[in-house]
């Protein structure tokens, strides 16, 4: 996939849901991982045309893995001209050393997002964009669906009482496969995440689960993602 065309996922689903305004300074959540690679190239690009200025910090949240090389994320960063900040925390030392939690994702991830949103207020910034995709939105779904038993998913825009910030989803429209397609096209590099739980979780069986079906019913993806936008659900009817 071209940029161009990552350009014009990405602002249509900026101009449908209002997710920027002016002079927001935006914070990218930045993993190192292909989805977050792609929306730092696509915020990046889109500040050379977009209407509205804004400004954009990439920012890591390092968990405290000793094998995580970040070296070329600091490299692209600089190319592009945008400020990164690293975030060193004892996360991992934390969940499988001293707590040795079996099923580690959720308090990681409450861990992970507290210390993001700390450090973009310490920067300044008002919002930060996630990179959830077409994909994350649908699994997100069937998770819900399957181990909470309520039909719910993230929405496009939420803002967050407890820290003042507004996190946005500028990926939204854009398939897992588009992002593949972009990183190959590109050679981005991507960091692999040295997380031992990487690749076993709940989340993964149900990227599985929706492989299967949208291979044994071409579509229904995409007639799921429809649902969602037309469910009525919160933070969805405001297209």
């Amino acid at each position: 996939m071209k940029l161009q065309q990552v350009f014009s996922y990405v602002r249509k689903a900026i101009d449908d849901y209002h997710m920027i305004e002016e002079n927001d300074k935006i914070a990218i959540g930045i993993s190192g991982g292909k989805d977050s690679l792609t929306l730092l190239y696509a915020l990046h690009g889109l500040q050379r045309f977009y209407p509205k200025h804004f400004d954009i910090h990439a920012v890591t949240v390092d968990l405290g893995f000793q094998n995580l090389n970040l070296e070329e994320i600091k490299t692209l960063c600089s190319s592009l001209g945008v400020q990164y900040h690293i975030i060193e925390t004892d996360i991992a030392k934390i969940i499988f050393e001293d707590r040795k939690e079996n099923n580690p994702c959720s308090l990681c991830a409450k861990m992970r997002k507290g210390a993001l949103n700390d450090a973009i207020k310490a920067i300044g910034c008002n919002k930060v964009a996630y990179a959830h995709h077409k994909d994350d939105v649908v699994e997100t779904m069937l998770m819900s669906l399957i181990f909470e038993g309520r039909f719910h998913t993230f929405s496009p825009v939420t803002y967050l009482d407890r820290t003042g910030l507004t996190v946005i989803r500028p990926l939204l429209y854009m398939n897992e496969a588009d992002v593949i397609g972009f990183i190959n096209k590109y050679q981005v590099p991507v960091v692999k995440s040295p997380c031992p739980a990487d690749g076993n979780t709940k989340r993964e069986y149900i990227k599985e689960l929706l492989k299967h079906l949208n291979q044994e019913n071409p579509g229904v993806k995409e007639r799921m993602f429809t649902a969602i936008h037309n469910g009525n659900l919160k933070g969805w009817s405001d297209l």
